[in-house]
């Protein structure tokens, strides 16, 4: 298993409580497909640094975790189909 770090940008609408939802929902699914969770970062609602789809701020979080590549392109492909994010980026931190 080889250490991954995700962040999310979860659309304004939401709620902080819908958010930690959804985050929560990811660490399961992590969980489910033998992935750990090291750490949960979030950073709460902040401005984008450029509109994307006319939204302007957004809910970050930051996972680091170990998977394997099976559970992170499945995670990559959930993420890329809904809804309720908006940007989210899955890469290798350096050692």
């Amino acid at each position: 298993m080889r250490s991954y770090e995700l962040m999310t940008i979860h659309r304004p609408e939401l709620s902080e409580e819908d958010v930690r939802s959804l985050v929560s929902g990811m660490e399961n699914f992590l969980a489910e497909n033998g992935a750990t969770v090291s750490n949960t970062d979030h950073w709460g609602k902040r401005r984008l640094a450029y509109e994307i789809n006319h939204i302007s701020e957004g809910f970050y979080t930051v996972l680091n975790f170990e998977a394997g590549t099976d559970a992170v392109a499945e995670l990559d492909r959930t993420l890329g189909i809904s809804d309720d994010v908006i940007r989210h980026k899955i890469f290798r931190p350096e050692v």
